[in-house]
């Protein structure tokens, strides 16, 4: 019999249970913080800004991403309901969960009156290293995995690390770990968002189409190896498409197993591809139009922010009155 090597409970307090999967996911968002207040610094922005939008984001995240899954799935949960609220059992869809953070985002921004597209794109490298860190929980449950492997591939081709083996090997078959390939691919882009945005070249917009872009590629080839792809029943002439874009990846890798009855066409393979397009066009769409216009390294300023001269005005209105006061009190 086998049994998971990582115990997916991380401790108890009395009836509760406190699982990796939250604690990972919660090391994530506060990762992503950390890195969005020290960017923001260099604007003026106040930690707080941030803090703020995460606890509004998280949340519309989480419940966005939950639903989007138990739409696809709603075959299985109209039949069990009690399961749908079970997150910490797997079953958030990233994509899903960026809708909800930018939608939830779009309205915080706007009522603070910043530009959302310079905020996005200092929040760009965060909502990547909470991908990174965050795939971590699906190691822990032995989920989200791909097809079968031998063990030699993964310890002695690929040289993965012995303790990601051995969690690869459910129910005695061995397992790609797409998890740490997801998680490696956003370091990777991490460390480019990281260096070209301090390059002046970039305007408004364009990390944050950037971070897609780059996710999206790797989710392309990754998400072909999964056994648990979310699928729909599309056109033949689309599924060659996609497999002739992903047939380089044929010399090494083989892809997972999709189920018929779900379709033949992986939703996020496919969304990712549709990403890629989208933010290319975008780009050179807005740079052609003359809509991005302000840079990344611009100062950025709230429209609903007092003008400085306004505030000093206010200041010596302060003053005076202040200076009257003191004249006309009696001695």
């Amino acid at each position: 019999m086998y049994t998971l090597l990582l115990d997916p409970i991380a401790f108890t307090l009395g009836p509760l249970s406190v699982h990796w999967y939250g604690i990972i996911l919660g090391l994530a968002a506060l990762s992503g913080l950390l890195i969005a207040v020290q960017e923001g610094k260099r604007f003026g922005l106040n930690p707080d800004f941030f803090l703020d939008l995460m606890l509004f984001g998280v949340p519309s995240s989480i419940i966005v991403a939950r639903l989007y899954y138990v739409a696809f799935k709603w075959g299985y949960y109209k039949d069990h309901p009690g399961e749908i609220i079970q997150i910490w059992n797997g079953g958030i869809a990233i994509y899903g969960a960026l809708i909800g953070a930018l939608l939830c985002g779009f309205f915080y921004i706007r009522a603070k009156g910043y530009s959302f597209w310079r905020i996005v794109d200092i929040c760009a490298p965060s909502l990547l290293i909470g991908q990174m860190i965050g795939r971590w929980g699906n190691f822990v449950n032995q989920e989200a995995y791909g097809g079968e492997v031998e063990r030699s591939f993964l310890s002695d081709t690929l040289h993965i690390p012995k303790f990601i083996v051995d969690q690869m090997n459910v129910n005695g078959t061995y397992h790609h770990p797409t998890f740490l390939y997801e998680s490696l691919w956003s370091l990777l882009g991490l460390i480019i968002l990281f260096v070209i945005r301090r390059r002046n070249f970039l305007r408004e917009g364009e990390l944050f189409f950037s971070y897609f872009i780059w996710y999206s590629i790797g989710r392309f080839f990754i998400e072909a190896l999964r056994t648990d792809s979310l699928g729909f029943k599309g056109p033949e002439w689309l599924k060659s498409l996609l497999d002739a874009l992903w047939s380089p990846m044929t010399t090494l890798f083989e892809q997972g197993y999709l189920n018929p009855a779900e379709g033949n066409i992986r939703i996020s393979q496919l969304l990712a591809l549709l990403i890629v397009i989208a933010g290319i066009v975008l780009i050179v769409v807005r740079r052609k139009l003359g809509l991005a216009k302000q840079k990344y390294n611009d100062p950025l300023i709230s429209t609903k922010a007092k003008p400085a001269e306004e505030v000093h005005q206010g200041t010596e209105t302060s003053e005076n009155d202040s200076t009257t006061e003191d004249h006309d009190r009696p001695v």
